[in-house]
Formats: C-alpha cells, structure tokens, sequence
C-alpha cells in the first residue's frame, strides 16, 4: 500500500520508466515489490496493467534473506476510474492511489483533488480543507 510505503525505501531509485502516458490518468497505485533486478522490467501478475516501474542505481542492495530488491510498481485494475469512469471510483480512490503528477523518483507522491475525483466533498469545504491541486 501506498500508505505505508517510508520514504527511506525509495532511497536508491534513479528514475521511473513510464510504459504509457500518464497525463490521462487521475491516479495510479503503487506498491513496493520484491523484485529480482535492480533496472529490468518486472514481471507483472496482478490483475489489470502495470504502469510503471521505479529502476534503482547500482548501490541498492539485496535482501540478505530472498536475494530480491524492493522496488516500486505503478498499476491499475480494471474497475479504476481510468476503464470504468462511472464505476466503484468515479470519485475518491483506492489507499494505494496517488496522483502520478506528484510522483518523482526517491518521492511517495500523494493524493490530490483530481486523483480523488473531484472537487472536494462539503464536509471538507465546512472544515475550510482541501487537497492539493497538482
């Protein structure tokens, strides 16, 4: 998940491969997964589509344990707002979700108004909140 992901774990990335534009896209999900090279493409075993990936500079190192790297991957399902715009997340978004345009390597990224869909809702208005715009 998106939230538990520290922002010491994304210390060794160098940049993101992007595998189709994001420019459309509200949100994506990320996850940190144990991956066995530093740069490849991932195999990808979720339903949906894989996004993008995070590749790590030469200096990250293995799991004393598995062998494997963390490193993140950038996916969506099918019922995401992307392939189903009416559907379970026309508004608000899945907790691993952030909004690609705050995405960078070594940075998490974050929620914005548009990745949860819209303007903000009437309770967040009342409490004088809002998301950033991105």
């Amino acid at each position: 998940m998106s939230v538990l992901i520290e922002p010491g774990q994304l210390t060794h990335e160098t940049d993101l491969v992007w595998l189709e534009g994001t420019e459309a896209l509200d949100y994506v999900r990320q996850s940190l997964d144990r991956l066995p090279t530093r740069r490849g493409k991932p195999a990808y075993h979720r339903d949906g589509r894989m996004v993008g990936y995070a590749r790590l500079g030469p200096d990250a190192r293995s799991s004393r344990a598995s062998g494997t790297f963390l490193r993140r991957v950038f996916w969506l399902l099918p019922h995401d707002r992307d392939g189903q715009p009416e559907g379970l997340y026309a508004s608000g978004a899945p907790c691993e979700a952030v909004d690609p345009r705050t995405i960078a390597p070594r940075v998490k990224g974050y929620k914005t108004q548009r990745s949860e869909g819209g303007p903000p809702s009437d309770a967040m208005r009342e409490l004088g909140m809002t998301l950033p715009k991105a």
